[in-house]
Parts: structure tokens; sequence; C-alpha cells
């Protein structure tokens, strides 16, 4: 027996290029897919950056925006073990033993603008956040812990995880985050405060103009943040919120809400 076939909206997931072995692969954490195919109720496809992306006059950044944007009907930018390229914020040169991402920061960058400009959906987490606040002329601490705490708020947090220990402990709440009252993240999950993880070494420095801040640590460290006049979602966290999301509401939201924007974008386009 046939049935009728409906697509579900895709969102497009850039990839990490990581080392296995002496060979170079293009991939993409299990629970980046599993949050965007069970939280958000997308289709995930993976975005590799090839190599020649990363080398400049070789990439043809329009074409391959184009291309992403005919089969994307979302954008979801991960966390990563790598940073972003200070140069690209005109900070310092990284510190020996740093790892970089320069085929990932070839393509997401632009890709950010590009979501807001057309308005196509976006949800950034982590190294992700960092990447939205970079692409729109933000600045990034390069080691956080090292930093004195904001003006107004505590001593600065050790936001860094526990290597040694098991998961489910470094993905263990480790602070409150504070929303903006009557802000978006507030109207989405419904709460002033709530208490996320920390697995982060870098942070949010000077905020982008366009980056409207609206949740912050104890000690100021930026946490949740969403483009000004954005057409569409454009929001983007520090923490991880697609750990175990069917466990956490305060993640089932963020994660609907962005779903819910992406079919929405994918029933304009199809109409």
């Amino acid at each position: 027996m046939s049935r009728k076939f409906q697509r579900r909206p895709v969102v497009g997931v850039p990839c990490d290029v990581k080392l296995l072995g002496p060979h170079p692969f293009h991939a993409v954490g299990e629970k980046y897919i599993a949050a965007v195919e069970g939280g958000a109720g997308a289709k995930p496809i993976l975005l590799p950056v090839p190599r020649f992306a990363a080398e400049a006059g070789r990439f043809d950044v329009e074409a391959e925006l184009d291309e992403i944007f005919a089969l994307c009907d979302g954008i979801f930018l991960t966390g990563s073990h790598s940073n972003v390229h200070p140069k690209h914020y005109e900070g310092t040169p990284p510190r020996e033993g740093v790892l970089l991402d320069e085929q990932r920061d070839a393509l997401t960058l632009d890709l950010i603008r590009a979501c807001v400009a057309r308005a196509v959906p976006l949800f950034c987490v982590c190294r992700g956040f960092q990447e939205l606040n970079v692409a729109f002329g933000g600045t990034l601490h390069q080691h956080l812990q090292e930093m004195p705490g904001e003006p107004g708020f505590g001593p600065r947090l050790d936001h860094r995880e526990d290597k040694n220990a098991a998961l489910d402990e470094q993905y263990a709440p480790a602070h409150e985050v504070a929303f903006t009252p009557g802000g978006v993240f507030e109207e989405i999950i419904g709460e002033r405060t709530v208490r996320v993880n920390s697995l982060h070494g870098q942070g949010l420095a000077r905020p982008a103009t366009r980056l409207v801040v609206e949740g912050r640590a104890p000690d100021g460290t930026i946490e949740a943040a969403r483009i000004d006049k954005a057409p569409a979602f454009a929001l983007g966290v520090q923490w991880h919120p697609e750990w175990k999301y069917w466990e956490n509401p305060v993640s089932q939201k963020l994660f609907r809400a962005f779903g819910d924007a992406v079919r929405e974008a994918a029933s304009v386009a199809s109409n």
C-alpha cells in the first residue's frame, strides 16, 4: 500500500573538521543531531566544508549559500572543542595548543549573516553562540576564567567542565542564568531564571551592535542573546541545551520554538 510522503523541514548543521587518526573527517556530535530531529522535529543534514573553502580566493561563498538555502529551512550551529580564529575579531594570536577550525569559520560566519538577511531561522549553541557574536562584529574572551567579573556582578566563575568527570557530571547544572524581564527568552521558556550547564573556556567580550543580550550568569558572563530586528528566529545560548534535551523542560522549549520557526519558514517557502 502506498502512502503520501510529506517532507519534514530540513535543518542544516555545519560540520567540524576533526582528525581521526591521520585523516580529517567532517563530523557533528550525535547529541546535536538528536536534538534537531527529536527536539525541533526537523530533518538534520550535515553541511561539510571542503578544505579549499578555507583558502582565500578559492571559495564562492554566495554560490555555496544559495545551495544551502535551496536545501535547508533552518540552520543550527553547534558547540565544538575548537575555537573561532581570533583574526576574525582582531584578537591576539591564539596560545599554543588551542584548537582552531578555519574550515568551519570559512562557512559559518557568512552563513550566519546570510540567515539573518534571508529570514532563515537560526539557533546557535556554545561555539555557535560565539560565532553569532563574531559574525556581527563582536569580540571574545579567549580565556574567560582569567578575566575579572563584569561590573555589577559577582566574581568570575570558571565555566570549564572537569574533563575527567563522567559526562552526566560534566553536563550537570552549574549555575543560574537570569533573563531580561519581558524578553524573548522569558517568553519562550516562561521563567525569569534557570539553571544551566557550563562547558566553555571562551566567552563573549564586547557584544556585537546587533546582539541583544537577554541572559547572564551570576558573574556577568553573557549566556543568551538574540539578533536585533531579525526577520526570523535568530537566537543563541552559551550553554548546551542539546544534552539529554528530553529530560530538560528548558531545552525542550528552546528546540520546540526553533522547530516551530523552521516549520513556518518551510511553509512560507512552499507556497
